[in-house]
């Protein structure tokens, strides 16, 4: 049977047909795929990504957005196709779930991420406007605009799927052709994946590449507005850091590498507790998911001294009921790793550390893993190890063995273990295993500086927590130091990384003309219509309705108390009061607020179809009984989500600048109000 040969996609077109490197099965070394001979033109791959922005920027945030959602749906029916390459990379389908289905779901929340809170168009107003001046005739603020580049990911061979649609979902949203380049050893898994996507013609052509093989000169080519992200080992990551054209043109690098990850089980906890069992747990699934192939995993074990025997004992029986082998038998809960060559490297690493370290299990010399043809398979044994001196053992905080293992270190004091941490010189991810709120809040802002996200991990948090492992779309990933310095994830910012921030500074009419929402102070558009009754097509940032005027009475005051309940001594104590910073009754926030609503509220049924939230809400001066109130109401932002109600109406959302001010002129509540709005069509 003849190796298939796995292909680049450049230029639109899939390149390879002459077989060069083979790729073995992780599982039984069988022949999986070949690399392509042919090289690359890496001058035409750039040029194909640079006509591409053109086509991204057709579309803006939210439709990008968008086509982020259907791209989701569209891997997740043709997920099969994919686990079926990932079972020969030895990965268990638990560990194909951790890939796949993880990229997949971190395309379904950038995609949620940007319909719900990233504007229309393709510029970002990040704001705030600032005052830069006394009179109010001159601002600054920041913009965020796509870059015009390229972005080249660089990936490891452990997730060959997550790693590139966890890198692509935000470049995508931020309007940036990528090129896609995953480690050899699995890559043909990312080329399952890559022919999805390109199947699916749901992106604009040029959106995303792929390179099989090396990189040649590809980076010798980038320029400043491309962007380098890297995934990999962290001397790796220092060598491309330095590469003499990144350096040159002032190219942004964004490392994320391996790092000796810890987990602590702090002082208070005892073998009797759950959060012992807990942490013995969270321990061996780090070592055996992914054979312990993760950049997250942990690799240094932090204990009591007093209890270290106990939780070397549990941690042994519980190893020893892993069992190891090919990952189509049901027994099976560990696989191999991702090759012969991988193997052959944690065995070198792991003698490194046995230099200054004992071993407590490492499955005796009867290991063998299960299944057919698994000796010819990348398999290794868990490999736990006791370091008895870690303020001596340097090789335990600086040698990295990227497999299932992980080392033992006593500690007698907290601060002792807190130290130790710090010893890794720069972690992806920590977890404190605690019964003590007042242990984490010592413990997390020391631990904080050497750690990119920390897990305080107890009984109440463990039914829903996603593990010690597990980097999410929402939070941030990354670390500093060894971990290589870098963000991804973490929500929206992700998004940032790939646009280009600028400071802008003007007039308020100026400002709001280049963000494309109004700014306090800019040139207002007064008409006869009240801005509830347009359609959203029809609003113009910038319309605005100043209304009539409202006296607040006492019998407001009391009215609004007895319907809300609200009876707080400033409302209602009039000895109180005269004594507070007020120096007398003054009206509810929330009454204003109300107020305010009734002076711009049209009432007939129209357009605007539900108010859904504030933002920005602040009470700057009090309202006292007596005071006249007054609103003004100006359409700030639009969002067209291209969205439709059940019915088949398109619907956007309006966010409208609220002031409201008293007889003297001056602000006594200020907030945004966000509003669907109905269109015309």
């Amino acid at each position: 049977m003849t190796t298939p040969v796995l292909h680049s996609y450049i230029a639109g077109r899939w390149l390879g047909h002459t077989p060069a490197q083979t790729l073995r099965s992780a599982v039984n070394g069988t022949p999986v795929a070949a690399t392509h001979a042919e090289a690359i033109d890496f001058g035409e791959a750039l040029a194909h990504g640079r006509q591409a922005v053109g086509a991204l920027l057709q579309l803006d945030f939210q439709q990008r957005a968008a086509r982020l959602k259907a791209l989701a749906k569209y891997l997740m029916e043709r997920k099969e196709t994919l686990y079926a390459w990932s079972a020969h990379t030895g990965a268990t389908r638990s560990d194909s779930w951790i890939d796949i289905e993880g990229g997949i779901g971190t395309l379904f929340a950038y995609a949620s991420l940007g319909t719900n809170e990233l504007p229309s168009g393709n510029l970002w107003h990040e704001g705030p406007v600032v005052p830069l001046g006394k009179q109010g005739r001159f601002a600054g603020t920041h913009i965020l605009v796509p870059r015009g580049g390229v972005a080249v990911h660089i990936n490891a061979f452990n997730f060959p799927v997550w790693g590139l649609l966890e890198k692509f979902a935000p470049t995508f949203l931020a309007g940036m052709p990528c090129i896609g380049k995953p480690a050899t050893a699995t890559s043909y898994l990312t080329q399952a994946l890559v022919r999805l996507i390109v199947d699916s013609g749901l992106l604009p052509e040029g959106s995303l590449q792929l390179v099989i093989g090396g990189t040649g000169d590809l980076l010798d080519r980038l320029e400043g507005p491309d962007v380098v992200t890297f995934t990999g080992s962290a001397d790796t990551a220092a060598k491309l850091r330095a590469h003499p054209n990144l350096v040159r043109q002032s190219v942004p690098f964004n490392a994320e590498a391996d790092s000796l990850n810890c987990a602590i089980l702090a002082p208070d906890v005892t073998p009797d507790d759950e959060e012992f069992d807990l942490y013995v747990k969270e321990v061996v699934r780090e070592m055996t998911v992914k054979a312990g192939q993760k950049c997250t995993a942990i690799r240094r074990a932090l204990v009591p001294r007093r209890h270290l025997d106990a939780v070397a004992e549990r941690l042994r029986a519980r190893l020893a009921r892993v069992v190891v082998g090919d990952p189509a038998l049901e027994a099976v809960r560990m696989g191999a790793l991702a090759s012969h060559a991988q193997v052959r490297d944690v065995s070198e690493r792991v003698a490194v550390l046995r230099e200054g370290a004992e071993v407590v299990w490492d499955g005796g010399p009867g290991f063998a893993p299960l299944g057919d043809g698994t000796a010819d398979g990348a398999f290794m044994a868990p490999v736990l190890l006791f370091s008895r001196d870690p303020h001596r053992h340097d090789a335990v905080h600086d040698v990295e063995a990227f497999g299932p293992v992980s080392t033992l270190l006593p500690y007698d004091e907290l601060d002792e273990a807190l130290a130790l941490a710090a010893r890794g010189r720069g972690s992806l991810v920590g977890t404190l295993v605690t019964r003590d709120p007042q242990i984490a809040a010592r413990a997390i802002p020391v631990a904080a500086a050497w750690h990119g996200r920390l897990l305080v991990l107890d009984r109440e948090a463990a039914p829903e927590s996603t593990g010690h492992g597990s980097p999410l779309p929402h939070l941030k990933h990354g670390g500093p130091g060894r971990a290589g310095g870098g963000e991804e994830l973490g929500g929206l910012r992700a998004v940032k990384h790939y646009l280009q921030r600028t400071a802008v500074q003007g007039s308020p009419t100026m400002l709001a003309a280049v963000s494309g929402e109004y700014v306090r102070g800019a040139a207002r558009l007064e008409t006869d219509v009240h801005p509830f009754r347009r359609y959203f097509e029809d609003l113009r940032i910038g319309e605005s309705l100043l209304t009539h005027r409202r006296t607040v009475t006492e019998a407001d005051i009391v009215a609004f108390g007895g319907i809300s309940g609200d009876y707080f001594y400033m409302h209602f104590d009039e000895i109180a009061a005269k004594e507070s910073p007020f120096g007398q009754r003054i009206a509810h926030g929330y009454f204003v607020l109300s107020a305010a609503a009734g002076l711009f509220v049209s009432p007939a049924p129209g357009p605007v179809l539900a108010n859904y939230g504030l933002e920005t809400l602040r009470f700057v001066k009090p309202v006292a009984i007596g005071d006249t109130i007054q609103a003004r109401l100006t359409a700030k932002r639009k969002i067209d989500r291209h969205k439709t109600d059940p019915q088949g109406r398109g619907q956007g959302v309006v966010v409208w600048d609220v002031e409201v001010t008293n007889q003297h002129g001056e602000l006594v509540a200020s907030y945004d109000i966000l509003t669907l709005v109905a269109k015309r069509a």
